[in-house]
């Protein structure tokens, strides 16, 4: 019997998660949003990407191109695109390049 649960087991050891989820951000309406958030960061302004669905890979190289064209960093966390830049109309523009529909979310 195997509990959902279970991360260590005495018989086995560490027990590793077969079923991984991969984390997706996808909105509802289908509409890619992109917000600027400064909580926890210092004061630096961050432009969060969230919305889009796309897999693991397809993000992370999203999220490279957007980093070259703006000249600045980035990750991908938990499904969204973090950007550090501040230019959110940049970044609205060059994803209505690539065909999807982007709203400013946020100040």
């Amino acid at each position: 019997m195997q509990d959902s649960k279970l991360v260590y087991s005495t018989d086995t050891g560490r027990i590793k998660d077969t079923q991984q989820s991969s984390e997706r951000s996808v909105s509802k309406d289908g509409v890619v949003r992109i917000k600027r958030e400064t909580k926890g960061r210092k004061g630096k302004g961050v432009s969060i990407i969230t919305g889009l669905d796309m897999d693991a890979k397809a993000l992370k190289a999203m999220c490279t191109e957007l980093k070259k064209k703006c000249g600045c960093g980035g990750a991908v966390k938990e499904g969204t695109i973090e950007v550090q830049t501040d230019d959110r109309d940049k970044l609205k523009s060059l994803l209505e390049a690539k065909g999807h529909n982007v709203k400013l979310a946020g100040g």
